[in-house]
């Protein structure tokens, strides 16, 4: 029926994607997006809390919500920027650090059974696709 729908098949994937990396930082009491958000600030540390949101491709008030359960679980901190007085920069805690290659481990392990179920090409393939569609409705 919706076979064609591109708003149909990319939330049906989305909802599967999300059970997979569910279950990959469930051991860490993360969340997807804030595991995804506390990779970027390790890979990225005193990014400014703006360009962090632009990075993950979210809306700043959701950045937010997920900076603040990552500083509850004492994972980030967040400084006075001084590029910017308006904004803080989001650097990681030593905690933070601490779990950076489980993080990381975690994540490779389900995208290796990801291109083994799909083939590395159609993975490949796909998330550039993806990547294209994005960036051409953003």
């Amino acid at each position: 029926m919706f076979d064609q729908c591109l708003y149909f098949n990319t939330a049906a994937l989305a909802r599967q994607l999300e059970k997979a990396w569910t279950r990959a930082f469930a051991p860490f009491d993360l969340t997807p997006p804030q595991a995804f958000m506390l990779r970027a600030i390790l890979d990225h540390p005193g990014l400014l809390q703006g360009e962090l949101a632009a990075s993950l491709a979210i809306a700043r008030p959701t950045a937010t919500r997920a900076m603040d359960g990552l500083e509850g679980k004492g994972l980030i901190a967040r400084r006075r920027s001084g590029r910017d007085g308006r904004e803080q920069c989001v650097h990681p805690t030593p905690a933070a650090v601490a779990l950076h290659p489980a993080l990381n481990a975690a994540s490779a392990a389900v995208t290796r059974r990801l291109k083994k179920l799909l083939g590395e090409p159609v993975f490949r393939d796909t998330v550039a696709s993806l990547r294209a569609i994005r960036t051409a409705l953003g």
